[in-house]
C-alpha cells in the first residue's frame, strides 16, 4: 500500500489534506470565522500538509494513521448520537430510564 501511495503522490496529498481538514474542523475549531480568515487557515493547513506528504513518501504511514483518527472520530460521533437519542427517549418516556433489563423480584 505504501508503494501505491508513493506512486500516486497527488492522490496521497489530497487524502492527507482531506483528513487534516476533517480532523481540524471536528476537533480544533472553536467557532465560525470570517470568510477570509477561514480561507487563510485552510491555505496554511494545505501548505502544512506538504510536510506530511514528505513524511508519507518517506515510508511513514501518515495516511493510515489519519484514517484511524477519522475512524475513531466517526465512532465518537455515532456514540454521541446514540446517547443523545437515548436521552431523548428517556425524556419522552417520563424522565426515568427504562428498566427493561432489570428483573423485578
Amino acid at each position: 500500500m505504501q508503494q501505491w501511495f508513493h506512486d500516486h503522490q497527488l492522490i496521497s496529498y489530497l487524502l492527507i489534506v482531506a483528513c487534516t481538514m476533517y480532523i481540524f474542523n471536528t476537533v480544533f475549531r472553536m467557532g465560525k470565522l470570517p470568510i477570509l480568515k477561514e480561507i487563510a487557515v485552510h491555505i496554511v493547513l494545505a501548505l502544512g500538509c506538504l510536510i506530511l506528504l514528505v513524511l508519507q513518501l518517506d515510508k511513514l504511514p501518515i495516511i493510515q494513521c489519519m484514517a484511524v483518527a477519522v475512524g475513531m472520530m466517526a465512532l465518537l460521533r455515532m456514540r454521541q448520537f446514540y446517547d443523545k437519542r437515548k436521552a431523548y427517549r428517556s425524556k419522552k418516556n417520563g424522565g426515568s430510564p427504562r428498566m427493561d433489563s432489570v428483573d423485578p423480584q
